[in-house]
């Protein structure tokens, strides 16, 4: 029965024009960046280096591959993200419960734990789908636009080199830590929507929250930086990144297959999943007690 609800569930998210809005942002956003590059990209290359100084000559032609573009339109992308995966996830309890259709559903021999279990399951497969889609325009379009070769990462004052063979399954690391990421995102709008009865209030809740985690983070405020940000999902969201930072020898040689700081990995990883697991245990504990036959 789970099964049947949850492939109901996917029918519902896909047959709404609104849920494609995200993937014509995503493609938009990637040819909009792929063509910044292709016309102006040795002009953004040196003003995104600038901070490096004239301690490394930059060689624009060899950088400017396609795995650079991808990196660069992810770390242009992912930041919005969130707000689209709002606009589907926050809406899958409170729009039916506005339709009056949650009642009918409740109605079928299926628990309330299923039914909420099935729709977070239907919200993770679109975002899962929509990682794979940013994947396919982002990375595959510009490996074919721009050609393959080494990664070049500027990181505050330092930079990271990869070899061509060593790129690949990083960026497929990335994605995959990005849907846990946007799982998050998936389960904390489900969250709110249990708790209201129209589609907009828990949309606007989730898009609020992200933005403000987003912007106490990007304060860089002590107080808030010894506090809150070393436990918000925002923070941990970014741990993509750290996939593109590798170790080095002791003569500045980058060692392939290196991740520098696999334990932050490992940690924002686990405090993502206790945040979804969090967010999943309000949801269900709550909607079990609702009120949605009256």
């Amino acid at each position: 029965m789970f099964f049947a609800i949850l492939k109901i569930e996917l029918f519902k998210i896909f047959k709404r024009p609104r849920t494609f809005i995200a993937f014509v942002a995503v493609a938009v956003i990637v040819f909009m960046v792929q063509l910044a590059i292709k016309v102006n990209g040795k002009d953004l290359l040196r003003f995104f280096t600038d901070s490096l100084g004239d301690t490394f000559d930059v060689p624009a032609d060899q950088i400017l591959n396609g795995y650079y573009v991808c990196l660069f339109a992810l770390h242009t992308i992912l930041i919005h993200v969130p707000l689209l995966v709002a606009l589907i996830a926050a809406d899958m309890i409170s729009g039916e419960a506005n339709l009056g259709t949650l009642r009918l559903i409740a109605g079928k021999p299926v628990t309330r734990s299923e039914l909420v279990l099935a729709k977070f399951f239907a919200s993770t497969v679109y975002v899962i789908l929509l990682l794979i889609w940013m994947a396919l325009i982002a990375l595959l379009g510009s490996l074919l636009m721009f050609g393959d070769g080494g990664l070049f990462v500027s990181k505050e004052s330092s930079i990271h080199l990869m070899d061509n063979h060593d790129v690949l399954w990083r960026f497929f690391a990335a994605f995959i830590f990005a849907a846990l990421g946007l799982t998050v995102i998936a389960a904390m709008g489900m969250m709110f929507s249990a708790f209201s009865d129209n589609s907009l209030g828990p949309i606007v809740a989730t898009v609020c929250v992200v933005i403000v985690f987003t912007v106490l983070q990007q304060l860089k405020v002590p107080v808030f930086e010894e506090t809150v940000n070393k436990w918000s999902f925002t923070t941990h969201m970014l741990g993509w990144k750290g996939f593109f930072y590798v170790e080095k020898t002791a003569d500045g040689t980058t060692i392939d297959g290196s991740i520098e700081n696999p334990s932050a990995l490992i940690k924002s990883g686990l405090v993502l999943v206790g945040y979804i697991s969090l967010f999943l245990f309000i949801t269900i504990r709550y909607f079990k007690k609702k009120d949605i036959l009256s």
